[in-house]
């Protein structure tokens, strides 16, 4: 383990991602991920930033969420489209049955949840206003990272973004996120997989420098709070 976080500990596995998690604490765990990601993931910056300028009250706009797990930002998403009175439409995919059937069991007028990969959708031929994944970068070798980027390029609509957010590693953000935590750790995280898998998720991350190192061209990486990443692709390399 690196203890330092000089470098990516890409050897530290998250428990969640074990094929023999305890169900009840993984459905525990996507059950929490809304509160959580609200605060980590600058989810409403996301939508004010990629999302909300491609709406329209007459035209559907499709998001794809990639990786979606419990789908918390789908559902934000689309409950924020709803009070705006604009016309949306998330695709929320994941390769996980688990995260797939717990994404299932909430009913939302314009989410779609689908078991399957990125490629799947590009084969297929899918087309997007927003392509975003939250959290997924990190769990990539240098393969599949390779290949999220290149079928997003694919499933980019004309007009469209594609947006990577993930966490920044840094020793305030390790810090940050074990002090916040640590008073939920027996209540509200308890029977869960978030602190201990958001400590590894911080010690699989990318800095910026990294990330902008492994980017292809087209692709940016960008800053964003609180102690996020995002790799931004568009057809124009326009936002």
């Amino acid at each position: 383990m690196s203890h330092t976080l000089s470098a990516r500990d890409e050897d530290a596995v998250e428990l969640m991602d074990d094929p023999a998690a305890d169900p009840e604490m993984l459905a525990r765990t996507y059950a929490r991920f809304g509160t959580v990601n609200a605060i980590v993931s600058g989810q409403r910056d996301v939508y004010e930033d990629w999302v909300r300028p491609r709406l329209s009250r007459t035209s559907l706009t499709r998001v794809l969420d990639i990786g979606t797990g419990g789908a918390d930002l789908p559902l934000r998403m689309l409950r924020w489209a709803s009070r705006e009175g604009v016309r949306l439409e998330v695709v929320a995919i994941d390769p996980d049955p688990r995260a797939v059937a717990f994404a299932r069991s909430v009913s939302v007028s314009g989410l779609v949840v689908r078991a399957a990969s990125s490629a799947d959708l590009a084969d297929a031929g899918e087309r997007f206003d927003v392509v975003h994944s939250n959290h997924v970068l990190h769990h990539l070798d240098g393969h599949a990272f390779g290949a999220l980027l290149a079928d997003s390029e694919r499933l980019v609509a004309p007009g469209g973004v594609a947006v990577h957010g993930d966490i920044a590693r840094s020793r305030w953000g390790y810090a940050g996120f074990a002090a916040a935590t640590w008073p939920f750790e027996r209540n509200l995280l308890k029977g869960t997989f978030i602190r201990a898998d958001g400590l590894t998720s911080i010690r699989r991350s990318f800095t910026a420098p990294e990330l902008a190192a492994v980017l292809p061209p087209g692709w940016r990486a960008r800053r964003a709070f609180p102690s996020r990443l995002e790799a931004v692709w568009s057809p124009g390399g326009d936002r």
